[in-house]
């Protein structure tokens, strides 16, 4: 299973080809509509979720409301593309329009100047912007209902914000979905009006804010992923998942036992009539690069979104004048939004690998594969 996205923030549309998923899977349109609503909502956001409506089309590879195992293409529409078609014209646009020169730290747009022989960064933003996290979370969306047909699920919740945490608890994935209710999708509501006091700081200063979401994983299999090379490990997959979202500057799998005794960090083991149970999960669900059955547990550090209003000292790209960064559209915290686009990464990953251990043409020979290995 694999799949490529391609589209530029202000451009036409963003699109994504998905290929290897099984056929007979029901596609529940509503379902992916209602991933894209949740990615653009939480408190801190900017003025560009107002714009878009983001709904998925899916232009192959479903018919009838079922996957058909041929390759499923999605797209979603960029509305605010037509405010812009003097500069992000195909055809003929005008490329000294909307310049970007001023470069922000902490951006792609130096070092993909650099890469890519620009000396306008607008050539770099539009692509390497957040919006094309929406297709993502629309991909993410089918890999979801593919793993809901498995028994797993997927959630997250905002642990941290701008130095201010939650109380720690441990949730499943079915009781995540009431962090939705909150505005910045915190479990605690204490913690929650502090977060958005900060938020609203970060807003006055014209700056911005980061922190801390985790995902969690129920219903995993044991023995999804491999030990027996480093690119087939589930872990592996997990965290470059992760790790390849905007923003996300650090990934944890599990408790952090780097303080701990061994005999106090690993999850000890105990018989039950049909195999094994613990008491504990520090090892976050995966032992040896392999799914074990408990709760998969991620954590995902988010940097401060880049674009920050006031200016940062940087440099003019073409005049090599010391200068502020150039201000563009942007959120003042992404870090709850960023917990549903981090839901579709993880959940894509997980069915990629799930394909990899159990194969199936069909969505009946996943389902009977999988069941298989959990009556073991």
């Amino acid at each position: 299973m694999r799949f490529l996205d391609a589209g530029e923030s202000h451009g036409k549309a963003l699109v994504a080809i998905i290929e290897g998923l099984p056929s007979g899977l029901e596609i529940d349109f509503d379902f992916i509509d209602n991933e894209l609503t949740r990615r653009k909502q939480g408190y801190g956001r900017g003025e560009r979720m107002n714009i878009e409506t983001d709904r998925v089309q899916i232009l192959s590879g479903v018919r009838g409301g079922f996957t058909l195992g041929s390759p499923i293409a999605l797209m979603i529409p960029n509305l605010d593309h037509k405010k812009w078609t003097y500069v992000m014209g195909e055809r003929e646009c005008d490329r000294q329009k909307r310049v970007v020169s001023e470069v922000r730290p902490g951006h792609a747009d130096y070092v993909g100047c650099v890469k890519y022989g620009f000396d306008d960064a607008r050539n770099v933003l539009e692509r390497a912007s957040a919006r094309e996290t929406a297709i993502r979370t629309a991909v993410g969306a089918v890999a979801k209902l593919y793993l809901k047909k498995l028994g797993i699920e997927v959630g997250s919740h905002v642990v941290a914000i701008g130095g201010v945490n939650s109380k720690s608890a441990v949730y499943s994935a079915s009781e995540l979905i009431k962090a939705d209710s909150s505005p910045v999708r915190c479990m605690d509501k204490q913690a929650e009006k502090l977060m958005m006091q900060k938020i609203d700081e970060a807003k006055k200063a014209k700056d911005t804010l980061g922190g801390v979401v985790e995902v969690v994983v129920s219903g995993m299999p044991v023995g999804v992923g491999s030990y027996v090379h480093y690119d087939r490990k589930l872990d592996y997959a997990l965290m470059g998942a992760v790790g390849s979202v905007q923003s996300v500057k650090g990934v944890t799998i599990g408790n952090d036992t780097t303080a701990l005794f061994g005999s106090e960090a690993h999850d000890r083991m105990y018989p039950t009539g049909s195999g094994v149970e613990r008491k504990t999960n520090n090892a976050g669900g995966i032992e040896g690069g392999v799914s074990n059955g408990e709760d998969i547990v991620i954590r995902a550090y988010l940097k401060p979104i880049p674009t920050v209003m006031s200016g940062l000292d940087t440099v003019d790209i073409r005049t090599k004048e010391g200068v502020k960064s150039s201000p563009e559209r942007s959120d003042v915290c992404a870090v709850p939004a960023a917990g549903v686009v981090l839901e579709s990464v993880v959940a894509y990953a997980l069915a990629q690998k799930i394909s990899e251990c159990f194969g199936g043409d069909t969505m009946a020979e996943v389902v009977d594969r999988v069941s298989r290995r959990r009556a073991r």
